[in-house]
């Protein structure tokens, strides 16, 4: 195999795909990326066996042929190169070596033979449809936040994403819930979507999308198996293993019967939120909001920091209520919310609290309320 790229080119590929290989590697194949050259392109792989990335690049194509490299070696050596460097990688027939120049700059690395590379069971991907990338990047970013990291309930350590009906128009939604706070957020169906299957995407394959998709603005093809989800676009693909499990039944936990409404300036609670936060302590986190006409008052304190306390406006008519929640997560809800009020809707003490943004109604959220 010979040819020559632009260590950018290069660098960018070997950045999407070298990510989702793991540190360290009990299979020695595992830390490698499987490069392969053919016909004035560059294809690169890499796998952990249940994420898989492939991306091509095109590049001057001497010699085509295919190898494998220790991916994170690799890719320090390219990201350490001079920009606009031409990177020239040649490896011999035998597949024991793989050589790099570019300038005055040489590299030798070992390799591992590319018979031994793992490819991942592709299958029949049954339902296939496409999704904005602004989209994509919406949903991901307004839920993630909310999977679960317990590893004993593992069903909801991803986001479940499914096809239903919200007040009778077809919609696409994404949940996560770590049974301590659920966020829901729903988009127009896209075509081809209406009879999918619902499916939980795992949180290492949500993190990995959302950064090969953080620059595009096409269109995303998601393509569903009965295991597998395929992410595609431009010249990159991923497929990931499914979370084999059930998602609960979510809707239960979300009040219907809440009547107590509180609107309030999302950017002045935000802060008086995380100002107030200061005083609670590491382990509970907790901060108490008490609503009654026109005003929250905010208030933390602790045996150790002491104690804090801070008012914000708010529209509020109904009886006074005193509620406690942990100043993190609510922060987490508020950050989330891009326009300029957030809506409360609370029943009482000690039961769930509806967030929204009123400006948006398609992302809704759930925060349990704690003992303070």
């Amino acid at each position: 195999m010979k040819l020559i790229i632009e260590r950018a080119a290069l660098l960018k590929s070997l950045g999407h795909v070298q990510s989702v290989v793991e540190r360290r590697n009990t299979i020695p194949i595992l830390s490698n990326v499987r490069i392969d050259a053919a016909k004035g392109a560059l294809s690169l792989n890499a796998t952990d066996m249940d994420i898989e990335i492939t991306e091509s690049t095109s590049a001057e194509v001497g010699k085509g042929g295919a190898t494998t490299a220790p991916a994170h070696t690799l890719y320090d050596i390219v990201r350490k190169l001079p920009d606009g460097a031409q990177v020239e990688i040649n490896a011999s027939g035998d597949g024991g070596q793989i050589s790099l120049a570019a300038g005055r700059s040489r590299f030798s690395l070992a390799c591992l033979p590319v018979e031994d590379f793992p490819a991942m069971a592709g299958g029949d991907f049954s339902h296939t449809f496409s999704i904005g990338a602004a989209d994509l990047r919406g949903l991901i970013d307004r839920t993630r936040f909310a999977i679960s990291t317990e590893e004993t309930r593992y069903y909801l350590n991803g986001i479940y994403i499914h096809a239903t009906k919200s007040e009778g128009v077809a919609v696409l939604r994404a949940v996560a819930t770590d049974g301590h706070r659920l966020a829901r957020v729903e988009l127009p169906l896209p075509k081809g979507a209406a009879s999918m299957p619902g499916v939980i995407v795992p949180r290492k394959a949500v993190v990995e999308v959302r950064k090969l998709i953080e620059e595009t603005e096409g269109e995303i093809t998601i393509s569903l198996s009965d295991a597998k989800i395929k992410f595609a676009f431009d010249n990159v693909a991923l497929t990931s293993k499914l979370i084999d499990g059930t998602f609960p039944d979510y809707e239960r936990v979300i009040p219907t019967g809440n009547d107590k409404v509180l609107e309030a300036e999302r950017k002045p609670l935000f802060d008086a939120v995380d100002r107030v936060s200061a005083i609670s302590s590491e382990k509970s986190r907790s901060i108490k909001m008490m609503c009654e006409k026109g005003l929250i008052t905010l208030s933390a304190s602790s045996p150790e920091a002491g104690s804090a306390s801070e008012e914000v406006e708010a529209r509020y008519t109904a009886s006074t209520i005193e509620i406690g929640f942990n100043s993190r997560y609510l922060l987490e809800i508020l950050g989330q919310i891009e326009g300029d009020a957030a809506r409360f809707t609370m029943a009482d003490a000690a039961s769930p609290t509806v967030i929204r943004d009123v400006a948006d109604g398609s992302a809704m959220y759930v925060l349990m309320p704690m003992r303070v």
